[in-house]
């Protein structure tokens, strides 16, 4: 179709999930000060997927920079338990970045999605 926006197809696969109890909760966007919530940002693409769902595709994206946040949601209560500020349930990030302390910045999970499509294999990890 002539003068047709191109769109892509992003697939999410997810490694290292330690079970398969709860949700895996996924969070899309390429607005750096909405990540890794997603939260405020009407583009982006939040999903709860059952942890035992490893692949996720997003369709009919427009090329660009985007990241990726997952956690695993193990208790279902809808966000990341933390104890004394430390992740109890796993997380992971687009590019698999060094974590130190806190999220990783946008820069270093940022992608750039083309045309013919892209693949993130996320590592799931897990403090305690």
């Amino acid at each position: 179709m002539v003068g047709a926006s191109p769109v892509a197809t992003l697939k999410v696969d997810v490694d290292a999930l330690r079970n398969a109890r709860g949700v895996i909760r996924l969070c899309l966007t390429a607005v750096a000060s909405n990540f890794p919530t997603c939260e405020d940002d009407a583009r982006a693409i939040a999903r709860s997927v059952p942890a035992s769902m490893r692949t996720l595709a997003y369709e009919g994206l427009p090329p660009g920079g985007y990241a990726v946040a997952i956690i695993h949601d193990e208790n279902g209560n809808g966000k990341l338990d933390t104890f004394a500020g430390i992740p109890r349930e796993g997380f992971g990030f687009s590019n698999n970045p060094r974590i130190a302390f806190g999220p990783p910045r946008f820069s270093s999970a940022r992608f750039t999605l083309q045309q013919s499509g892209d693949e993130q294999r996320i590592r799931m990890r897990y403090m305690f």
